[in-house]
């Protein structure tokens, strides 16, 4: 079987996803399994890009650090950002200590419930100011070219040509909600909304420094023709620069999925194995080299993320929103996104072969 063949790429990631989904289904049911599978699809669809992106800058390193990537990077993809983050997020919403929030979440479901509700203004507040910041960054942006929902986006577009749009919208957002929420929530809320913008921003201007470094990079190759690969300290920059970035992407999968569901355990299996996923992906991509591309994919998640980020909002009034239909929101977006996808690639196909004959 050639390398480059699905089968010996994805094995282990349909594997780990049967194996995983079983244990979810004989502990949690059917409602356990749903919100696992959603979880998975939203980790990969999010991080879709971060194949592609990892795939173009893993082709100018050596075997060595490409294997160092699909081995260690897949460790600190999954335990440090999938498993570490959520718990860490609890434990400063909540003020307990990282080994209290990890033995509630294991031991005590029904004071970790409590907890977590005691906590929620908080997560919701700044999950959901960073999910909307996500999805307005990639919304108002006037030189997007492609759009799907044809009567929304282009507005949107356009709006994206005024300075500071989104930050401006999200403070006064935080501001409305500062006056409307209940008097003992103004501050925290306040201050979580604030947090969360500023995370995006600091994500962004990370993101964009390596973005920058790794063009650099690129023009330093081209210009030496001699240098194919990197090794040495080289490549140990863009190893650094994949797992920065990784984290970057998966951060409003992270936060998102603490809007679809408060279980620990849950957010860390289905984000885990969507982070397997996503790696698995970018070999393929590396190995053969193209991967089908879905022209509306992006928009679908990031309309997901919107649903989300409004639903986690709504959620610091105290209304109660069922999980599957949390869920079910975004996954409803991804799958149209999909299905658009292949429908217009099926219309530009049948054009393309009119105007040869």
């Amino acid at each position: 079987m050639h390398e480059s063949h699905p089968l010996r790429i994805f094995w282990f990631s349909g594997l780990l996803t049967i194996l995983l989904a079983a244990v979810v289904g004989y502990y949690d049911g059917l409602l356990g399994l749903w919100l696992f599978a959603i979880l998975v699809v939203l980790e990969v669809t999010l991080s879709f890009d971060n194949a592609v992106v990892n795939s173009k800058v893993l082709a100018t390193m050596s075997k060595f650090w490409q294997t160092i990537f699909l081995t260690v990077g897949i460790f600190i993809a999954v335990f440090v950002v999938r498993f570490l983050l959520p718990i860490v997020i609890v434990q400063i919403a909540s003020g307990l200590g990282f080994m209290d929030v990890v033995h509630l979440a294991l031991n005590d479901a029904e004071k970790y419930g409590h907890v977590l509700h005691d906590a929620a203004p908080m997560i919701d507040a700044f999950g959901g100011a960073f999910l909307l910041m996500v999805a307005l960054s990639y919304f108002l942006d006037y030189r997007k070219e492609v759009h799907w929902l044809k009567g929304v986006e282009p507005w949107l577009a356009r709006a994206g040509q005024f300075d500071n749009m989104r930050v401006s919208l999200m403070l006064g957002l935080a501001g409305v909600l500062y006056f409307t929420v209940n008097d003992k929530y103004q501050e925290v809320v306040l201050i979580s909304c604030v947090l969360g913008v500023l995370l995006h921003l600091a994500l962004g201007l990370m993101s964009s420094f390596f973005t920058n470094h790794e063009k650099h990079e690129e023009e330093a190759r081209k210009k030496a023709h001699n240098i194919k690969t990197k090794t040495g300290m080289a490549a140990f920059a863009s190893f650094m620069y994949l797992e920065v970035l990784d984290a970057s992407f998966s951060f409003d999968g992270v936060i998102g999925a603490f809007a679809i569901t408060s279980s620990i355990l849950l957010i860390i299996a289905g984000l885990g194995v969507g982070a397997i996923w996503v790696r698995s992906m970018t070999v393929y991509l590396l190995r053969a080299g193209t991967l089908a591309k879905y022209r509306y994919l992006e928009h679908g998640a990031h309309w997901a993320i919107l649903a989300l980020g409004v639903m986690m909002m709504i959620k610091i009034y105290g209304v109660e929103l069922p999980e599957w239909m949390v869920g079910g929101v975004g996954l409803v977006f991804v799958v149209t996104a999909i299905t658009s996808s292949v429908l217009e690639k099926k219309r530009m196909d049948a054009r393309a072969i009119v105007k040869k004959a």
